[in-house]
């Protein structure tokens, strides 16, 4: 992680570091092996079973389970099901891919209460598909892609929710600044007055090391705090935690949790798909 660099211990010292609440383990164990969710009885009982957990985590701290947003991702989930998603209860729905999202939205356009984020990497050049079709983007990590969607916005007469990503992991593998850099990433957000900044996103390193995992989140945590101080942005929400980890994301905070395989199922390819390769450029 970013022990190197310093960051990590300047944190932990801070008025609100870190007193150790569980010994919760992570569920990476099942990655891969979620049951596949065929019908809306499945359906059904699989976002139960994941608000249950939700609650039972938030309980553990002393937090009200309505303080966190349980946001489903649908990535590679065809729309039929997606249908099914939805006659379940689902009216939010995250995608990874802005051209996976623009063909379901446009398949489920009947489905007129139904609402997008994209959650993942984003170019330049699909930066318009996430102003025509998402109400929310959470992996801003670009002054360049938040130029290109501010000017797009306005010319659209309307506003976008975005989650600065944070790296917390220290791996090259996954997009998202370096923590070092939002102070002056969400500084320089201020002149784009189309994107409504919500608060922070981060993956954690993959690790059946619950701990690992833990220091990833209370590392989003703590900077969300000290930014709020320091920079003023307005900053609320944390993002943070997926189907193996979001009973200790909303241990250290949470507010929105992105499940996917615990609810519909483990999917045909690994989430690598969606990150980058080591040797593959980040930008």
């Amino acid at each position: 992680m970013y022990a190197h660099f310093g960051l990590r211990d300047w944190l932990m010292n801070k008025e609100n570091r870190y007193q150790p609440t569980s010994m919760t383990p992570t569920q990476h164990h099942r990655h891969g092996l979620w049951p596949r969710a065929e019908t809306v009885e499945d359906l059904q009982r699989n976002l139960a079973a994941v608000r249950e957990r939700i609650a039972a985590a938030a309980r553990r701290v002393g937090r009200d389970p309505n303080e966190v947003r349980l946001l489903p991702v649908s990535k590679e989930v065809d729309e039929a099901r997606i249908r099914m998603a939805y006659e379940a209860g689902c009216r939010f729905l995250a995608e990874n891919r802005p051209q996976e999202l623009a063909r379901k939205y446009e398949a489920l356009r009947d489905l007129t209460d139904l609402k997008w984020s994209v959650i993942g990497h984003l170019q330049t050049n699909k930066a318009k598909l996430v102003v025509r079709y998402a109400a929310e983007f959470q992996a801003l990590d670009s002054l360049r892609v938040a130029e290109v969607l501010d000017r797009r916005l306005q010319a659209e007469g309307r506003a976008l929710d975005v989650y600065v990503q944070v790296n917390t992991s220290g791996e090259p593998s996954k997009y998202g600044l370096h923590p070092e850099e939002v102070a002056t990433f969400l500084r320089k957000m201020r002149a784009f007055s189309s994107l409504r900044l919500r608060g922070l996103m981060t993956l954690a390193v993959f690790s059946t090391d619950s701990e690992r995992v833990r220091q990833c989140f209370i590392l989003l945590r703590t900077l969300r705090d000290t930014l709020r101080q320091e920079v003023d942005a307005g900053l609320t929400e944390l993002s943070m935690g997926m189907s193996g980890d979001f009973e200790i994301a909303i241990e250290e905070g949470a507010t929105v949790v992105r499940v996917g395989q615990a609810i519909f199922g483990s999917r045909k390819t690994p989430d690598a798909r969606y990150w980058p390769s080591s040797d593959q450029p980040r930008r």
